[in-house]
């Protein structure tokens, strides 16, 4: 007989399944991992904590009162205790990580020593986003400590198609630090996409890059305008690439794939096989 699983290594096989959901089927995931622990205590108890790893993790946008753009949830903006803030408002909230609602607002007082240059890249990185994305969003998060200013910016888009059988999600991220009087730093990002086709059959994309590019520092709004210039870049030749190598695989991987012959080793003379069908239809009318 086989060996039975306790409470603790069916929470951490039902997270993993979690962990793991694709884009715009979180809740078909969870539906189907509750059924299989068939213990909605356990469930709280042990996976909820999942769900809130899934949504930082996937920079899930959510609807903030005072403005039309959305809020990122991140590791960047969390409160902990199931609280985030938003720079762009002043806010913090409560988030239901399993309903994606927010409530509960309380102010938040920003870092007033990065905040120029957050709120000039936050303006610069929207305008992008509306530019670029039919269902986008971004959240720019400053700090400092002493004299250094860090800044990182989230972005995501997806687009969710179930009824044609697919749903996808792109991410990225740009950090960096400097200082005053600095006049050049570095620019990390990384961008991710996640895409999942499931007409009879299952088949996802899961692709990311890691992107460093050095930045001249100047004013808040030159420095802005030149980040934006490079994340514009980098994602169009992440596109392109992307592009380029199913075109690749297409042509060449695929068919690869696909056997070249029969099992027999001879080609198959369709011309004989309709002679034949006809001949055996004569002889039986």
């Amino acid at each position: 007989m086989g060996e039975t699983l306790t409470d603790e290594e069916k929470a951490t096989i039902a997270r993993r399944f979690i962990a793991h959901a694709p884009p715009g089927e979180f809740n078909e995931v969870f539906n189907d991992v509750r059924t299989l622990l068939n213990d909605d205590a356990l469930v709280r108890r042990s996976v909820s904590k999942a769900f809130a790893e899934y949504n930082r993790d996937q920079y899930i946008p959510t609807k903030v009162q005072g403005v039309e753009e959305e809020c990122l949830i991140t590791d960047a903006n969390d409160l902990s205790d199931s609280r985030f803030y938003d720079p762009r408002t002043r806010q913090s909230f409560k988030f239901d990580h399993l309903r994606r609602e927010a409530s509960e607002y309380q102010p938040h007082t920003s870092d007033e020593q990065s905040e120029p240059w957050r709120s000039t890249f936050e303006k610069e990185l929207t305008e992008y986003i509306k530019e670029r994305y039919t269902y986008g969003a971004c959240t720019v998060i400053g700090g400092s400590d002493a004299d250094t200013i860090t800044l990182a910016a989230f972005i995501e888009s997806h687009k969710f198609e179930p009824k044609n059988f697919w749903n996808g999600r792109w991410r990225s991220k740009w950090s960096l630090a400097f200082t005053k009087g600095q006049t050049e730093c570095e620019l990390t990002g990384l961008i991710k996409a996640q895409v999942h086709y499931f007409e009879d059959g299952n088949v996802q994309l899961v692709s990311s890059k890691d992107i460093t590019e050095t930045i001249q520092l100047q004013d808040e709004t030159t420095t802005a305008k030149e980040i934006i210039r490079i994340i514009r870049q980098s994602e169009d030749s992440y596109q392109q690439a992307v592009n380029e190598n199913y075109q690749v695989m297409s042509d060449s991987t695929f068919k690869a794939l696909r056997r070249q012959l029969p099992i027999t080793k001879a080609k198959i003379d369709w011309t004989k096989i309709t002679a034949y069908k006809i001949g055996s239809e004569l002889k039986n009318a």
